[in-house]
């Protein structure tokens, strides 16, 4: 279990003046969920999930993975960013392994594991490519493989697909919603996009424009079908689907009426 306990972040502005970031954001992630956050832009999503990643501090509040503080980066926690981060002179198998040589591990057992991942997400004939030779979404699913490879407990999700075509951008949806099914990850996804949370999330939670709170929060089992069935166009013109995407749209356009959910 992740868990978020008033959580806010206050960081300096270069004109000197405060950013209120984040106001006592309670959250729950539990095993074998995923927990999509959706809002504006600079409603604190980022900020929320860079928190957990340990790249920045907290200004109140705690957040603990397993009962245990997180005040640092630390392998338990995969992150996936929009824009990848591959090493561009390491081939793709190397680049899934990197994490795993951090850790000390043998290079044969780095790269038969990463080998594995690669086989996952659907990329076992090109571990030996160098990364400028495979479009965005191929990239992004290196990306996916290698937050895999140390096993962490949990994927943190910073709009990964937000910079893709609308068709990639589906194909990237139903490799995640599968690896979640077959892996059980706990994941904590970030977008933009009201229909990404909803075919995605098995919670979704709506934050309000900066200071970023909870104003929300939805139950949905979308993915589940999405993850056993692969076709979106029925989860689309489902009736509750739609239901719930206008009403997220509702909050996230007028937030001041919800009122913070806490």
């Amino acid at each position: 279990m992740l868990r978020i306990q008033d959580a806010s972040v206050t960081f300096p502005a270069s004109d000197g003046s405060a950013v209120h970031a984040l106001d006592r954001v309670n959250l729950d992630i539990a095993p074998n969920s995923i927990v999509v956050a959706v809002g504006a832009s600079g409603c604190g999503k980022s900020t929320l999930l860079n928190a957990i990643a340990g790249f920045l501090p907290l200004t109140e509040g705690s957040i603990t993975l397993d009962g245990k503080p997180i005040d640092k980066p630390g392998s338990e926690r995969g992150v996936v960013f929009q824009k990848d981060t591959l090493l561009p002179w390491a081939n793709v198998l190397d680049n899934v392994a990197l994490g795993l040589k951090f850790q000390g591990v043998s290079r044969a057992e780095r790269h038969e594991r990463a080998r594995g991942l690669l086989a996952l997400v659907g990329l076992s004939d090109f571990a030996d490519k160098p990364p400028y030779e495979l479009s965005g979404g191929m990239r992004q699913r290196v990306g996916i493989a290698r937050a895999l490879a140390t096993e962490p407990k949990i994927l943190l999700m910073d709009e990964p697909f937000g910079a893709l075509d609308s068709l990639t951008r589906e194909t990237m949806q139903q490799l995640l919603a599968g690896i979640w099914a077959e892996t059980g990850k706990q994941v904590l996804f970030i977008t933009h996009s009201i229909e990404e949370a909803l075919i995605l999330g098995t919670t979704i939670v709506v934050m309000s424009p900066r200071p970023g709170r909870i104003i929300a929060r939805f139950d949905a089992a979308f993915v589940r079908d999405f993850a056993e069935y692969g076709d979106i166009g029925p989860i689309q013109s489902d009736p509750r689907f739609i239901e719930l995407r206008e009403e997220i749209r509702a909050l996230i356009h007028q937030p001041a009426r919800s009122g913070a959910l806490q």
